[in-house]
């Protein structure tokens, strides 16, 4: 069985869960790692096995021509850098979402990617979690009738700057770093956006970015969502990094509660379910419903690759996302509804 050869670069809090991911994949196998910090890499290849680690990517791909896709799991600072570097050597490039800082760095990668004719994905794994799907399923069936208000909801004041410290030193922060997850997941359900108004916020003083946005959408299909983020919402119940809905229908409603419960109300009751989560090995004790999203997410991706299906995250779909970001930060500024 021939199967698609993998280099990892970054190996950071979050290559732990994005190589475990791979390595539930049969037709996977990770070649190497890079990271910046040589001791990083031996650390992470010694945890899953993986024979051959870096501190120097170009060297990766030079000793390794047998590599075909490069996964990069840096900081967003360098992921211009690195997509260029694997479209020089025309590797395939799956990126880390948030994709880029700006917006025109986006576009320049995308601009790269087509020009050398490798195919670029963004693994953007929120839409991929068990009860995101479920839920669609449920409105897909007509369960609600026609859906016309969402409420989502992504609050915490878990410590994330514990584990990922990068981020407290973001210039952009709420919006780049859990928008485009809310954001994608509001397109998976409701389509494309019509029009956007946004208002950011400063709680917290020890950082340089916004922690707080809250986001109204127009959908192009008259649907209006409401987005709410706060990483500094200190509430009876932590439940980071769990996102809460409420999608009102014409027949009914869809609640997702705490440890994905889900809620299905018509005129003839409430219906209420969990949605199971598949456990893995290398997952943490909090990070329950992105492990199985992980793993989704990369099996839709390798299936593009070799010709069994279609990717859901490619590049150009997620500029769409990267821009609905942006758009935000634009009409914080400017304190105006932005049209697209």
């Amino acid at each position: 069985m021939k199967k698609v050869k993998i280099a990892v670069f970054g190996c950071g809090f979050w290559s732990k869960f994005q190589i475990g991911g791979w390595l539930e994949l049969p037709d996977v196998e990770i070649v190497a790692l890079y990271n910046r910090t040589l001791s990083r890499a031996e650390e992470r290849a010694k945890e899953f096995n993986i024979s051959y680690y870096y501190d120097d990517a170009e060297k990766l791909l030079q000793k390794h021509p047998e590599v075909e896709v490069v996964d990069i799991i840096t900081d967003i600072d360098t992921h211009e850098q690195f997509v260029t570097l694997a479209a020089k050597y025309k590797k395939h490039v799956i990126c880390q979402k948030p994709m880029a800082p700006d917006f025109d760095a986006a576009r320049r990668m995308m601009e790269t990617t087509e020009k050398s004719g490798v195919r670029y994905y963004v693994h953007e794994n929120y839409r991929w979690q068990p009860q995101f799907r479920r839920i669609k399923e449920i409105m897909d069936a007509g369960t609600i009738g026609k859906p016309f208000r969402c409420n989502s909801y992504w609050l915490t004041a878990f410590p994330v700057f514990d584990t990922q410290p990068f981020l407290a030193q973001l210039e952009r922060f709420a919006l780049t770093d859990q928008g485009s997850h809310q954001f994608d997941v509001l397109r998976f359900f409701f389509g494309e956006v019509e029009s956007l108004y946004c208002i950011t916020q400063q709680v917290n003083p020890g950082i340089k970015g916004e922690d707080v946005a809250s986001t109204l959408f127009r959908m192009k299909n008259g649907i209006t969502c409401i987005q709410e983020i706060s990483f500094s919402s200190v509430l009876q119940r932590e439940v980071f990094p769990q996102t809460l809905l409420l999608i009102e229908g014409s027949e009914g409603s869809i609640r997702l509660d705490p440890d994905m419960v889900v809620h299905t109300t018509t005129r003839k009751g409430t219906a209420t379910e969990v949605v199971p989560l598949k456990k893995y090995k290398w997952q943490t004790d909090r990070l329950t419903n992105e492990p199985p999203a992980i793993v989704a997410c990369n099996e839709n991706i390798l299936n593009d690759l070799l010709g069994k299906g279609k990717a859901e995250t490619t590049g150009k779909d997620n500029m769409k996302t990267v821009e609905l970001v942006f758009k935000c930060y634009e009409s914080a500024k400017r304190n105006t509804v932005i049209t697209l």
